[in-house]
């Protein structure tokens, strides 16, 4: 609480003296804004998550890239195999994982890992203890439950092999939750950044990744002094400045409740009523003129510091839009594209984890007895046998963030069935009647592909491709190879 104190704060005194503030703050500003953060300070467990959970840019810097990255779902494929109950069936079960999703469940593991620099997932098992190993082949009918693992869930366990000469030197291994050990199978750890060699993180209590604001707790801190800044601008606009004539060495209550008087006609004006001052009195606002560019100067090199200590684009900080959209190939937008494909590289282990789970209960043997029966050339492949390759054939793409406006997919097509019109000309008068009705297949897939050029598919006979009329049946009933020889110039001596 603040408030103005002297020795005269009462309405008609004669000014006001000093500003004090109290000690009363929350946990967010008595960290951040105390003498001991300096650069280069290393953020504890409880500061990572005062500043994920209260700094206005903690939840952006740890959010905001994965949410980015899942901002566009995974093209799935299953080539070779009956994708028209594949996909469907694998596209529930990811969205019904858990109850909450296999995305929802992965964003909370990475942000998690992004806040203190490691995470863990763990799949347990109502009817199994968490020390079992997961048994792939039988979880489909398993009753699952998925719990995400903070540092301190997991301290004491994650601490990495320090020796070099060790087979799980700097790796994950055997993590324990609460003293109660977990089987590696059950578990998927995710840290941001790599660990350095013998390099404590404080947030994470190992020698492990570090927290995305390991780097940036300077410059958050002189953010919040920034807010802090901006509240006594706000506070000071409405404050006006009466100049006026002193009443002279001697002063009494009448003169004083005549000031005061003064003072609080002034307070109590509003838009549409008449104030009249002394000749040589004044009645102003403060000058801020001089402090908008400093602190807008300050505000947005402490918005770049920030970005630069995280390793991310300033553009995912600030509140400004993009020069132009993610359409438009923008430098801006390029460098937040290429940033966002880097987080979905390191969320490809963690997808790959989900991605088997999901599988072996999405296309469980009572699936594949449902699937045999509309697909009938897989009743003589054994379930085992199937799933192999149903799981071998699966492919996961990210698609690109960079999305090209119709006006230039529009145009991207014209040039590329140009070139299909070029080709068919070149290649029509050298083929036979076979290679011509694979050629025409060919044009026909074309178009099809070309929705941006044509609204509507062409329709061609097979038969008729196959089995072309003889050529005197063509329309004109001349032979199709057969040309006009062109005559031959006239020599040159007989020319005019």
């Amino acid at each position: 609480m603040s408030g103005f104190q002297g020795a005269d704060t009462t309405e008609g005194g004669i000014g006001f003296t000093t500003l004090g503030i109290s000690n009363v703050g929350s946990d967010l500003t008595n960290l951040l804004l105390c003498e001991q953060i300096v650069p280069g300070t290393p953020p504890s467990y409880q500061v990572c998550k005062s500043i994920f959970t209260a700094h206005p840019l903690g939840g952006k810097m740890a959010e905001t890239p994965v949410n980015m990255a899942q901002s566009q779902n995974r093209e799935l494929t299953v080539p070779g195999c009956p994708e028209s109950a594949l996909l469907p069936a694998f596209e529930c079960e990811w969205k019904s994982l858990g109850k909450i999703g296999a995305e929802q469940i992965i964003k909370q593991v990475t942000v998690l890992a992004r806040v203190y620099g490691i995470a863990s997932v763990g799949v347990g098992d109502r009817n199994r203890k968490p020390g079992e190993p997961l048994n792939l082949e039988k979880i489909a009918d398993a009753d699952l439950y998925f719990n995400v693992f903070d540092p301190l869930n997991t301290a004491g366990s994650l601490v990495l092999n320090q020796d070099p000469n060790s087979s799980d030197f700097m790796k994950p291994r055997q993590v324990s939750v609460a003293g109660v050990p977990w089987h590696p199978s059950r578990l998927c750890v995710m840290m941001n950044e790599q660990p350095i060699y013998i390099e404590w993180s404080s947030s994470a209590f190992g020698f492990v990744g570090r927290s995305v604001y390991q780097r940036a707790l300077f410059p958050l801190k002189s953010f919040v002094q920034s807010m802090v800044t901006d509240q006594y601008v706000t506070i000071k606009c409405g404050l006006l400045i009466a100049k006026m004539k002193a009443p002279g060495n001697f002063v009494n209550n009448r003169i004083a409740q005549m000031f005061g008087f003064k003072r609080q006609t002034l307070q109590a004006g509003v838009t549409g009523n008449v104030l009249s001052v002394g000749e040589n009195e004044s009645i102003e606002s403060l000058n801020f003129q001089n402090l908008e560019g400093a602190a807008r100067f300050a505000r947005e090199n402490i918005l770049k510091n920030i970005a630069t200590a995280a390793g991310m684009p300033a553009k995912m900080l600030d509140q400004e839009t993009l020069v132009s959209g993610f359409g438009e190939g923008a430098e801006d937008a390029k460098q937040i594209a290429r940033y966002v494909d880097r987080m979905r590289i390191e969320m490809n282990p963690i997808y790959a984890f989900f991605d088997d789970i999901v599988m072996r209960r999405a296309w469980s043997p009572a699936f594949y007895e449902g699937l045999k029966q509309e697909f009938q050339e897989f009743k003589k492949i054994p379930y085992v046998t199937a799933f192999q390759q149903f799981k071998d054939s699966f492919n996961a793409i990210w698609p690109n963030l960079l999305v090209e406006p119709d006006s230039e997919k529009a145009k991207a097509a014209d040039v590329q069935f140009k070139s299909a019109i070029a080709t068919v000309e070149v290649l029509a008068p050298l083929l036979g009647p076979k290679n011509k009705a694979n050629l025409a297949r060919w044009v026909k897939s074309q178009i099809a592909e070309r929705t941006e050029l044509f609204s509507a598919e062409l329709e061609l006979d097979d038969e008729e491709l196959d089995n072309p009329p003889p050529p005197e049946m063509m329309p004109g009933g001349a032979v199709e190879n057969e040309r006009e020889e062109p005559s031959s110039p006239p020599p040159f001596s007989a020319r005019a």
